[in-house]
């Protein structure tokens, strides 16, 4: 099993930017790729970016992200970020970090999740 935990959420102004961090640990060894998915109220889990999580920085995001998120990861830190940039009032929502495992091909691993709040 691999453990991740979140953090660098918060409230901030419209317009504004927050790096979230994950944290791996445990059986890191078992992690395929890494991605950041989101919820807010009422709403259904949303993809906003996924990285894999060894050799070249592949990266992929849905549309939220496109143009205003990055998500890079540091491999000796066993960290993974998401720089999200020109924040607006609908990006609030908990943000959760997810681990896909080498064996199912699935997101198995999840982080406790942190909550982005973009005030107007």
């Amino acid at each position: 099993q691999a453990q991740l935990v979140e953090s660098g959420g918060g409230l901030v102004q419209a317009g504004g930017s927050l790096r979230l961090s994950c944290a791996a640990s445990g059986r890191t060894f078992s992690i395929l790729g890494m991605a950041w998915f989101r919820q807010a109220p009422g709403k259904e889990r949303e993809f906003v970016a996924a990285i894999n999580w060894s050799g070249g920085s592949s990266t992929t995001y849905g549309d939220s992200g496109k143009g205003r998120f990055t998500i890079s990861r540091d491999n000796a830190k066993n960290t993974v970020y998401l720089q999200m940039n020109s924040l607006k009032p609908e990006d609030t929502a908990v943000y959760y970090c997810a681990g896909r495992a080498v064996i199912t091909g699935r997101y198995e691993y999840w982080g406790q999740g942190t909550q982005v709040t973009v005030s107007s």
